[in-house]
């Protein structure tokens, strides 16, 4: 498994203890980006941390001169039957070079270089319904988001203690404001929040209520005593007892959505991804490209008693008519490293 994003972790970990408890050898390979590495520590996951991300567009490109290399020696000595990741960037290319299977997921169709270069060359693709895209003969669609592969009811319960470790009353609302760094490939180019805005945010939203800025990277000095400061693996806890979320990443707008917090998402990718399309027609995500819009309406959100509770029941809903991705997830990979063995599936 190889892990890109800190969204990654959490996507295959239920999979990767159960292929574990079934007596599987698994080797998980690692990419420093934002908390990915201290995710894997907090879960106990052992892994090889193989490149750090490149912070320009030279730095991604010889990040991935070296890493590849890296995965693909490290293939050879471990021989799997599959290899498995998100977006695929990294092993799919390997995996040519190796002769090894190649089970990519993604829920992102405005990548150029994994159109190109990526989906033609995997074993089998796997997307959610909403995709938008169709991407060939190996392309499989299945009923539910990235997400629900950690945040399924059964699979998550908020550990409402959380607001003890951020320092709030019983009954304290806040917001949570989310940043990127807009250095990831497929975010070249795009934009969210200007600098001036991310400050009017911070000023309106704690207007009602304690406000929260995560963010990838540092954050700016003027923001820092607003960070958000819990352990990693703590944040979905955070995000469900927020009474907004607003921000420019589209994961973490996701995960607020799905877990019943009013989610308002601020990219100039509006309207590329069906995921969100299919979100905002569910009433589970607000998507603007324009600021003041979307700082509008997060804080009418948050004088509004009814919004929470609203947001809860449709997400409750939404949830429930979807499967329950992790199981999907263990279920290809078995199937398809038995495929290519020759062997039935699992």
């Amino acid at each position: 498994m190889d892990i890109c994003h800190p969204g990654h972790v959490h996507f295959f970990r239920h999979a990767l203890d159960r292929l574990a408890g079934e007596g599987h050898d698994v080797l998980v390979t690692a990419r420093a980006k934002d908390v990915a590495v201290p995710l894997l520590n907090a879960y106990g996951i052992e892994h090889s941390v193989l490149s750090t991300m490149g912070r320009s567009r030279s730095g991604l490109y010889v990040e991935y001169l070296r890493r590849l290399p890296a995965l693909v020696r490290l293939i050879h000595r471990f021989r799997p039957d599959l290899l498995a990741g998100v977006a695929g960037t990294f092993i799919v290319p390997a995996g040519l070079m190796t002769g090894t299977p190649r089970l990519v997921f993604t829920d992102t169709e405005h990548v150029a270089f994994d159109r190109l270069l990526t989906y033609p060359w995997a074993t089998r693709i796997c997307t959610p319904d909403a995709f938008g895209r169709d991407l060939g003969r190996s392309h499989e669609r299945y009923a539910g988001f990235q997400e629900l592969a950690y945040l399924q009811p059964r699979r998550f319960r908020p550990d409402p203690s959380v607001a003890v470790e951020l320092g709030l009353q019983p009954g304290e609302r806040f917001s949570i404001l989310r940043f990127v760094s807009w250095q990831a490939s497929h975010d070249r180019g795009e934009r969210g929040l200007s600098a001036d805005m991310k400050d009017r945010a911070v000023a309106a939203l704690g207007r009602h209520g304690r406000v929260f800025v995560s963010a990838e990277g540092a954050l700016p000095e003027r923001f820092r005593h607003l960070g958000l400061r819990v352990p990693p693996h703590r944040v979905h806890d955070v995000l469900a007892l927020a009474s907004v979320y607003l921000g420019e990443g589209a994961t973490m707008a996701t995960e607020a959505a799905l877990l019943g917090t009013p989610s308002v998402y601020i990219s100039s990718l509006v309207g590329t991804m069906g995921n969100f399309e299919t979100l905002r027609e569910q009433g589970l995500v607000l998507s603007f490209r324009d600021g003041d819009a979307a700082l509008s309406r997060a804080q009418a959100l948050l004088t509004d008693a009814g919004a929470k509770p609203a947001w809860q029941e449709r997400a409750a809903a939404f949830v429930a008519r979807h499967v329950d991705v992790a199981d999907y997830v263990h279920r290809q990979m078995v199937e398809v490293a038995s495929l290519a063995k020759g062997r039935p599936g699992g």
